[in-house]
């Protein structure tokens, strides 16, 4: 086979959201290569929103314990009242595959695999073989530029970055990231799936690494290091300032909503004495690396920047998943007005979907 023409000829991203453009069907086919952790909650996001999920999966271990995971995942939901179903009845919509070509009915693919160029490229690859033409394909990647993954693709226009956060059934974040092939009418079915999901999507129309939060809070974790590393402060100490102060604004404002605030001349001074004694080494910090050269993995092996035991860390995971349910909650009492606030529940009735079709259909009138 060789590649699309229509997209060798496009030299567009994804820039600017086309309202006239298809939309992703409410309750459609999904499928998920990749059953780790955020690939797991990744399928309940899809489930508890009503699609069918098909899930690609090469480790025989994973497959057996991936329908546990997912069916815990969902019966969080169901208890935090933000599931309607029986998650059990809602299980029998998820198929768990070892062969691609179980993909073939998906409307849109995200691959959630190890973050390295290669692997992607070859699980794209697999993908563009087992899907039509016309399926969207989305990488949960964390800095990959799209564009980098769409090279040598069949069809490169229809692949693009998606950006999720763990756990990615309950949180509201999603970055869609457009490649320099992509084409604005697939960045647009993977906003549509985004808003159908309950999140809050923002829309790169530009392909750079880290994307938005990365970029920023990479930023953030290099300053961190380097006042613990430099003696200034201990981890703890770090920890503790920013979850007190940036902890307990950021769920309510970004930070240009934040300098509105709290005034904008005040940053513009301390900008100009700050900003030049700001660390802006390019290498990975020490600590870090002696940390990862030693085997620690954080909560997951009991090995981090803080010791625990195995049921210290399973009780830190515990309270994670909890928090993420509650700042949920907190954070819908504050919506951004000028986005989009889906409703109170992650999954929506079959009367919810009817009566914002016939408010679409009212709307294409009166606007006719």
């Amino acid at each position: 086979m060789t590649r699309s023409r229509k997209s060798n000829r496009s030299g567009k991203s994804g820039a600017g959201r086309n309202p006239t453009g298809p939309q992703t069907l409410i309750c459609g086919n999904a499928g998920v290569v990749g059953m780790g952790l955020m690939g797991s909650s990744i399928v309940a996001c899809l489930l508890a929103a009503g699609h069918t999920v098909v899930a690609v999966e090469a480790d025989p271990v994973r497959v057996r314990k991936a329908p546990r995971q997912v069916l815990s995942l969902l019966k969080g939901l169901r208890e935090e009242r933000l599931l309607r179903s029986d998650p059990r009845r809602i299980m029998r919509r998820l198929t768990i595959s070892q062969d691609y070509s179980a993909l073939r009915q998906s409307q849109i693919v995200v691959e959630c695999v190890t973050e390295d160029l290669n692997v992607k490229r070859e699980v794209i690859r697999r993908i563009e073989q087992a899907v039509s033409p016309g399926t969207v394909i989305g990488s949960n990647t964390s800095a990959i530029p799209p564009t980098a993954l769409q090279q040598d693709a069949l069809h490169p226009e229809r692949i693009l970055g998606i950006h999720w956060a763990e756990p990615a059934h309950i949180t509201r974040f999603m970055e869609i990231i457009c490649g320099e092939g992509t084409l604005p009418v697939y960045a647009e079915r993977a906003f549509a799936l985004a808003r159908q999901l309950g999140k809050e999507p923002s829309l790169l129309r530009k392909d750079v690494r880290g994307f938005i939060t990365n970029r920023i809070m990479y930023a953030m974790l290099r300053e961190a290091f380097h006042l613990v590393e430099s003696g200034v402060a201990s981890i703890a100490d770090v920890d503790r300032s920013l979850r007190n102060d940036l902890g307990y604004w950021i769920t309510f404002a970004g930070p240009f909503r934040f300098m509105d605030l709290t005034g904008i001349p005040a940053y513009c001074a301390v900008m100009r004495d700050l900003l030049p004694e700001l660390d802006c080494s390019q290498q990975v910090p020490p600590l870090m690396t002696r940390l990862v050269e030693s085997g620690a993995q954080g909560v997951a092996n009991a090995r981090g920047f803080y010791d625990y035991t195995p049921a210290q860390a399973r009780r830190w995971e515990k309270r994670f998943l909890k928090f993420s349910y509650d700042v949920r909650a907190l954070a819908r009492k504050y919506p951004e007005k000028n986005g989009s606030c889906i409703g109170g529940t992650v999954e929506r009735t079959a009367s919810d979907k009817q009566r914002e079709a016939r408010k679409q259909g009212l709307e294409r009138r009166s606007t006719g």
